[in-house]
């Protein structure tokens, strides 16, 4: 297995749908269950092996920055967007200067989950074959998750093959905030504002994108409503068990 020691953490947005507590603390500060959310993520990185975090920021950066300064592990390393906001796509581009591992974990500041009967970044990892593999993605189950609305992103195979879910169609997975990306996916990929969709997608025409399924309950926490549902979660376990 690949040792995987770097992740580079997305915090960097506006927060619009959680107004009004980011019109005064970026997003990856809003507190769950009396810790901010970029705490839980950072938290489980550690626990997972993670040594160095890369983490974007934009909005508020200068209260994000001083608050991931008090971090003594995982080693925290600021991707500064001050300047422009460049989306998922554009920001891990912009961030691969400083990270220097072939291949390192995305992760979303605000997914967060109960587990399973293991550590689904552990299964991540464990999973991750550079040799058939540009990007692994950790995908939820749309039927035990909290705050997703919609009607799923992705069709999985048993061997962990992706498809995108057809038009007008339902698919059983959604994706959880987290993947592992191998450098090869950004090659020939310009600076600028857009989504790693645009990657994945290529991705997907080269058979290099493949999934793992979160075994736990996934929540998206992506609004103040959100936060309550999920605090209720964390003291009461997972409601669909």
């Amino acid at each position: 297995m690949t040792r995987i020691a770097t992740a580079m953490v997305l915090a960097a947005g506006h927060g619009k749908r959680m107004r009004p507590l980011t019109d005064n603390m970026p997003k990856p500060l809003v507190p769950l269950g009396g810790k901010p959310l970029i705490d839980h993520v950072l938290d489980r990185l550690q626990a997972a092996g993670i040594t160095r975090a890369v983490v974007n920021v934009h909005h508020l950066a200068d209260m994000l920055e001083a608050h991931l300064a008090k971090r003594t592990s995982p080693e925290i390393v600021i991707s500064d967007e001050r300047a422009q906001l460049l989306e998922t796509g554009g920001g891990v581009v912009h961030a691969l200067p400083l990270i220097e591992d072939e291949a390192f974990l995305i992760h979303n500041s605000d997914s967060v989950w109960l587990e399973g009967p293991g550590s689904n970044l552990q299964n991540l990892l464990s999973a991750w074959d550079p040799d058939a593999m540009d990007c692994l993605m950790l995908l939820a189950s749309s039927a035990r998750s909290l705050g997703y609305e919609g009607a799923g992103d992705f069709v999985m195979q048993a061997d962990g093959r992706l498809a995108r879910r057809a038009e007008g169609e339902v698919a059983p997975f959604v994706f959880a905030g987290v993947s592992i990306a191998h450098r090869r996916l950004f090659d020939g990929a310009e600076s600028g504002c857009y989504s790693l969709n645009r990657l994945w997608d290529r991705a997907l025409a080269s058979d290099r994108l493949r999934g793992v399924r979160l075994d736990g309950f996934w929540m998206h926490v992506g609004t103040p409503d959100a936060i309550a549902d999920a605090e209720r979660c964390l003291i009461n376990g997972d409601p669909s068990a």
